[in-house]
């Protein structure tokens, strides 16, 4: 019979193989890497799901909800919008961009920071015609350095606070990554703002995706409130906010009339429908921004103050009920809540009312509500929603609240008040309680897919340690290091943890190098956190590949790279990464 530690060796390598062929999900694997271990005895029967309620796990879900949160309330939007400029020299663009994602994803999921920041920079490429793929790699690149300085910033700080609490009997704290994560952070933005954007291509047409994405334009119909805007306001003060977000006036309705013209001239009043063209985010920003709302806003519980509004786009097929009658003659905001706030003619415009419009088969409508309700409506009028078209509305005038709760879940943790994990759910709570996510949201938020892998590979972990395979790992380390210095040996640690990370998930080379990091402390009785430290640092710097961390996925198609692109700046990016970060480690975290 073949050892235990035989066994999970196996189990580990057979994990790994398919982890980086990448053609099964990640969590299946890692949950049938489980199940095989159960079966073997490697896992306690009554240990196997147990890493469901592992505290890293709940950090993790909870911190996702989170973001959502803070991303549906605008207040990272409105801060970003405000630094970037496409005049700026192309070195100062980086810069800004990088810095200000590194920023954000020192306090949102770094996933979370890329997705805000990724349309603002394609949007000012365009703008500076310049090829979005010199900038998207350093953004991404920031966020995952800035995802290090804190506890909350990245999954693999989360994972080694939690391994601390259950070695040495304390986690990490919130700014305990800051000293080590700071440092990093400011020598990669430094080299990916000055040097390492010089090593990216140009390459023609990476505008291509966002734009296939984003080119339906809608005429639509914004309603002028009581409290919109100041007396005085005419619809040609609008153009340098419509101008600003690629939007078009079209004129304005009132008394249930579209006046003549663009009515540029015209006085605003309470009750008037500014009419617009454009897409769909761009309306919804222009939405916000001009405090505007639209028709029926008390049939969705308060309008954009309520939660979980989206805009889904859909096509009109032949044989629609919708087909060759208006939105108000089948009582679709009656009868759904849900509000035809724009529609598309293949670029053609109307000047009828959206609502009093005869609808073609191949027209698209932006409907305005819930997505459950969106769903409901688009099955009854029978016309088709287009797969991954649905905007957000975003909920500006609740950007102050969102914030407040969230540092003062920030804050009741950093002073001890309460556990992490505690704090956390009582922002989500709170964002529920004020309507910034909904109860479907909450569940939308979290990527399952991590979850389930964090949580079987909890147990193959523990059993990994347990059956001696981190001990012998420590072991070959020390053989080959022999007779040089325990700096050599953490050097060493971090080097192959940065190596599996840039393959594999994080969150799995994490968990493996967690209990390899304290076999080395305890067999060179050094300082463990040392060793810890060197596991988050290295876990987290994933560069090579565009595999190695789902930001550099994400960024794949949009900025037009290519696998081997990924080397040209990633790789002297992981040289600097040690080289800063092992002085750095000796230093704040000595042996």
């Amino acid at each position: 019979m073949p050892s235990d530690q035989t066994l999970i060796f196996g189990i580990f390598a057979v994990l790994f193989v398919l982890l980086v062929w990448g053609r099964i999900r990640y969590d299946l694997v890692a949950f049938g890497a489980l199940v095989l271990a159960a079966a073997l005895g490697l896992v306690p029967s009554d240990k196997v799901f147990s890493g469901f309620g592992h505290s890293a796990v709940a950090i993790i879900a909870l911190v996702l909800i989170v973001s959502r949160g803070l991303v549906g309330s605008g207040a990272i939007e409105k801060l970003a919008s405000r630094l970037l400029d496409a005049e700026r020299p192309l070195p100062f663009h980086i810069a800004i961009i990088a810095i200000v994602g590194a920023g954000l994803s020192a306090i949102i999921n770094n996933v979370a920071a890329l997705a805000i920041l990724m349309p603002l920079d394609v949007e000012t490429a365009a703008k500076a015609k310049r090829a979005v793929s010199q900038t998207l790699m350093p953004l991404s690149f920031a966020t995952i350095l800035g995802g290090m300085i804190t506890l909350i910033g990245t999954p693999p700080n989360i994972v080694i606070s939690v391994y601390r609490q259950d070695a040495l009997g304390a986690p990490f704290g919130m700014f305990d990554f800051a000293p080590v994560g700071l440092a990093v952070a400011i020598v990669g933005i430094t080299f990916v703002s000055l040097i390492g954007w010089r090593f990216l291509p140009k390459r023609e047409g990476a505008h291509e995706q966002e734009a296939e994405f984003a080119k339906g334009r809608y005429i639509a119909e914004l309603l002028v409130g009581e409290k919109t805007l100041a007396e005085g306001i005419t619809v040609g003060d609008l153009y340098p906010l419509a101008e600003e977000h690629d939007l078009h006036i079209l004129g304005l309705v009132r008394r249930g009339k579209r006046l003549p013209g663009f009515a540029a001239r015209q006085d605003i009043r309470a009750g008037d429908f500014v009419v617009v063209e454009g897409e769909p985010k761009s309306i919804e920003v222009f939405m916000g921004k001009g405090a505007l709302e639209f028709s029926g806003s008390e049939k969705h519980s308060g309008g954009v103050t309520s939660g979980g509004l989206t805009l889904t786009e859909a096509i009109v097929p032949d044989g629609a009920r919708i087909a060759g009658r208006t939105a108000r003659g089948l009582k679709l905001l009656h009868l759904h809540s849900v509000t035809l706030l724009g529609v598309s003619r293949n670029g053609k415009r109307f000047r009828d009312r959206v609502r009093l419009l005869t609808v073609k088969p191949g027209d698209v409508l932006l409907l305005l509500g819930t997505p459950e309700r969106n769903a409901a409506a688009a099955s009854w009028l029978g016309v088709l929603p287009i797969e991954g078209r649905a905007t957000q509305v975003v909920q500006r005038s609740k950007a102050g609240l969102s914030v407040g709760i969230f540092l003062a879940a920030i804050g009741v943790a950093v002073l001890g008040w309460s556990s992490l994990p505690v704090a956390l759910a009582a922002a989500v709570i709170g964002f529920i309680a004020v309507g910034l996510v909904s109860g479907r949201e909450v569940y939308d938020s979290i990527e399952w897919k991590v979850i389930v892998l964090l949580a079987s590979l909890i147990p193959l972990a523990a059993a990994f340690e347990e059956s001696g395979g981190a001990e012998l790992i420590a072991f070959q380390i020390l053989s080959v290091t022999a007779g040089f210095p325990a700096w050599v040996s953490l050097l060493v640690l971090m080097v192959v943890t940065m190596t599996l990370s840039d393959f594999l998930n994080n969150v799995a080379t994490t968990l493996i190098a967690a209990p390899i990091a304290i076999g080395l402390s305890t067999a060179t009785g050094t300082n463990p956190d040392a060793w810890l430290m060197a596991v988050a640092v290295a876990a987290s710097c994933a560069f090579l590949t565009p595999i190695g961390h789902k930001n550099n996925t994400i960024i794949l198609g949009p900025g037009g790279y290519r696998f081997g692109d990924y080397w040209r700046m990633g790789l002297p990016l992981e040289v600097l990464v040690v080289a800063v970060a092992m002085p750095a480690i000796l230093i704040f975290w000595p042996l």
